[in-house]
């Protein structure tokens, strides 16, 4: 069997400052027989000389348009709008499953050029549930944004930083103001993670999962000076806020960080925003009388970099190194879904079936 062959790729996002695999765990995989190529990038939060110095080969940043056919693309957000025809495997958060912006020009690239989506966010075990995701340090990185936002502390641009530079900054301290804070999805990853940051400040957060979103309380929600929402829906359900609570004159709730950032899906829980905040411009006001302001950064975790590429390395680790495993398998299948149902949609569009 021919040896596996990884293309670590570049970011092009400017503000992406994680990996999926640190050089601590690149060791491993070129030790397991793995060839590793990893793109020179300086805002990567590990220079290229780590991996070199562990067996990987360098390449330029860009340069796996043109790698070998049989080389993985291993990356973590969006790739670049070109080339238009995508010709290897690639492993990333497509985000093109749920009908999100840009998700049917995506599969089309997969399309057009006979590669294939083995998207991060579908690599589950037999009971479905994920191997790799950074989902604790967005909700700890979601929770801590609104605290900082709370108390006057919250300054932009945002910078990457280490937790304990940012529990400095999120510690109680004497004349903060009092608030109450409400986590929905406490349970799940990114629900423990915001949990923990609230802990840190000194804030004893509500905690909804399941059973109480099922039969949802909106008068409770709106009675919270703080949301962070950490739902991640596959199926719709109610939305938490409506456009028509934003005029509510009795709304106390006055900060919403939405670790989730499903804006422009079907299934989002929060359709009261078009667009995404940006590290340059984190908060967005949304209506002014009374005040609401909302965090939407789909990449928070890229805050805390070197702590959330350290465990997301570490987990997905063991699926690299059995990349001929079931995993990988259902991620196939779930990418020939989409595209399946992908030209269906556009079928039907055109009026030919």
């Amino acid at each position: 069997m021919t040896a596996l062959h990884l293309w670590l790729r570049h970011e092009v996002r400017s503000t992406e400052r994680r990996t999926p695999v640190v050089p601590d765990d690149a060791r491993r995989l070129v030790g397991s027989g793995v060839r590793l190529t990893v793109e020179d990038s300086p805002q990567r939060v590990f220079p290229a000389e780590e991996y070199e110095a562990v067996g990987a080969r360098i390449a330029p940043a860009g340069s796996w348009v043109s790698a070998p056919d049989d080389a993985v693309i291993l990356g973590l957000k969006e790739l670049p709008d070109e080339p238009p025809r995508l010709t290897h495997r690639h492993i990333f958060f497509g985000h093109a499953y749920k009908r999100q912006p840009g998700a049917a020009d995506l599969l089309r690239r997969f399309t057009a050029g006979g590669g294939a989506l083995l998207d991060l966010e579908y690599l589950v075990d037999d009971q479905g549930r994920r191997l790799a995701a950074f989902g604790y340090w967005a909700g700890y990185l979601g929770a801590a944004l609104a605290v900082l936002q709370e108390r006057d502390r919250l300054t932009a641009p945002l910078r990457p930083t280490g937790k304990d530079e940012l529990d400095v900054l999120l510690g109680p301290a004497p004349g903060d103001r009092e608030f109450t804070a409400l986590v929905v999805g406490a349970l799940g990853r990114s629900g423990r993670g915001a949990r923990a940051a609230f802990a840190t400040a000194g804030v004893e957060p509500t905690g909804w999962d399941l059973a109480e979103t099922r039969d949802l309380d909106r008068r409770a929600l709106l009675d919270h000076d703080v949301l962070v929402n950490c739902v991640l829906a596959t199926t719709p359900v109610p939305p938490f806020v409506r456009p028509t609570d934003l005029a509510d004159p009795a709304r106390r709730l006055r900060t919403v960080s939405d670790v989730t950032c499903d804006v422009g899906s079907p299934l989002n829980v929060l359709p009261v925003y078009d667009r995404t905040t940006e590290w340059t411009d984190p908060v967005r006001r949304l209506t002014e009388e009374p005040p609401l302001d909302l965090i939407a950064i789909d990449n928070l975790p890229s805050l805390l970099p070197r702590e959330s590429a350290t465990d997301f390395s570490r987990d997905l680790l063991p699926a690299l190194l059995d990349f001929d495993g079931a995993p990988w398998d259902r991620c196939l299948e779930r990418f020939r879904q989409a595209c399946s149902e992908q030209l269906g949609a556009e079928e039907g569009a055109s009026g030919r079936v």
